[in-house]
C-alpha cells in the first residue's frame, strides 16, 4: 500500500494500530488469545487474496452485471482474473516459480472441467466467447486460486512440518486421486481407498505455523480438512452467484451437497503435492516450541 493518511503510509498506520491493540490485549490470557486469533484471521485473509478477489468478482457481477452488456459476464471474469494474476506478479505477491505451478493448476483444472461438463457433473449456464467447449476460460482460475492460497499460506505462516511422507509417495497418491476423478465414470469409485491411503501417508504428520509470536501445531489431515471446508463454503457462494451450477441447482439454488467436501479434501492433496514443486516441505526443528 502506498496511500497516506495523516502523513504516514497506511501500512505503517496499520502496523502501529496492531501493535497498540496487542499491548492492550497483553494483560490477560484471554486477551492474548483473542489477539492471536485476530492475527490468524488477518493472515489467512491475506493468503486468500487471489481466491477472495475472484469470489468478490463472482458475487459483484452476479448482482450488478447488466443484461444488455456487450461483453459477456464470463468473459469479463476471465479478463478480471487475468488482471488479478498480473497484478500479484507485478506487486511481488507471488513469485514467478509460484506462478508457473499455479499455471499447472489452471491446466489440470481446465482439463477436468472439460471432462466433467461433458459428463454433466455441473454446467455453466451463461454464454461467453472466451471458452473451450462448454467451459468458460475463467473456470481454470478457480483452481489456480487454490494453488495461490497453498503457496502463499506457507510463506505467510512460516509453515514447517514433521513426519511428512516421502515426496515420491505423495506424487503417486496425487496421481491416483486425479485419475479417479475421471475413471470413476466407468470404473468403481475408489475414493474410500484413496482416503485410507491419505490417512496412512499423512496420519502422523503435523505442521507448525506462526500466527503472531508463538509457534503452533496442527495435524496435517485436520489442516487439509479445514481448508477443504472453506473451499466448500466458497463453492456455495460461487453457485449462488450462478458462476456454475450442479444439476440439482438448475431449478433453483440449494446448498452444495456435503458429498463434495470429500472431493475438495482429495483436491487438497493434489494441491499440496503440486505446490511442493516450489515449496518443498521443510522440517520443523525438534527443539522448536
Amino acid at each position: 500500500m502506498t496511500g497516506r493518511q495523516g502523513g504516514l503510509p497506511l501500512e505503517v498506520q496499520g502496523r502501529r494500530w496492531l501493535e497498540q491493540l496487542e499491548r492492550s490485549c497483553a494483560g490477560t490470557r484471554l486477551g492474548r488469545a483473542a489477539f492471536e486469533f485476530l492475527m490468524f484471521g488477518i493472515k489467512q485473509a491475506w493468503a486468500c487474496l487471489f481466491g477472495g478477489a475472484m469470489l468478490a468478482l463472482l458475487l459483484a457481477t452476479h448482482l450488478l452485471w447488466p443484461d444488455e452488456a456487450w461483453l459477456a459476464r464470463y468473459d469479463f471474469l476471465f479478463i478480471g482474473a487475468l488482471l488479478i494474476q498480473i497484478a500479484m506478479l507485478a506487486l511481488r505477491l507471488e513469485s514467478l516459480s509460484e506462478a508457473r505451478v499455479i499455471l499447472l493448476f489452471h491446466v489440470a483444472g481446465t482439463v477436468m472441467e472439460l471432462f466433467k461438463t461433458y459428463h454433466g457433473s455441473w454446467i455453466y449456464p451463461e454464454d461467453s466467447v472466451l471458452r473451450l467447449g462448454a467451459v468458460p476460460l475463467f473456470s481454470g482460475f478457480m483452481y489456480a486460486a487454490v494453488g495461490s492460497y497453498i503457496a502463499r499460506v506457507q510463506r505467510i505462516f512460516h509453515i514447517r512440518v514433521r513426519h511428512y511422507p516421502p515426496l515420491w509417495s505423495t506424487w503417486v497418491l496425487a496421481a491416483a486421486i486425479y485419475v479417479n476423478f475421471f475413471a470413476h465414470h466407468w470404473l468403481p469409485d475408489v475414493r474410500v481407498a484413496l482416503f485410507a491411503a491419505t490417512l496412512l501417508l499423512f496420519g502422523r504428520g503435523w505442521f507448525y505455523f506462526t500466527a503472531n509470536r508463538a509457534r503452533r501445531a496442527m495435524p496435517l489431515l485436520l489442516g487439509f480438512l479445514l481448508v477443504a471446508l472453506f473451499i466448500w463454503f466458497a463453492e456455495n457462494l460461487g453457485t449462488l452467484a450462478n458462476a456454475w451450477v450442479y444439476p440439482e441447482q438448475v431449478q433453483g439454488w440449494r446448498p452444495v451437497s456435503l458429498h463434495k467436501l470429500g472431493s475438495w479434501f482429495l483436491l487438497m492433496i493434489i494441491s499440496v503435492v503440486l505446490v511442493s514443486i516450489v515449496h518443498r516441505p521443510m522440517p520443523e526443528p525438534e527443539t522448536a516450541r
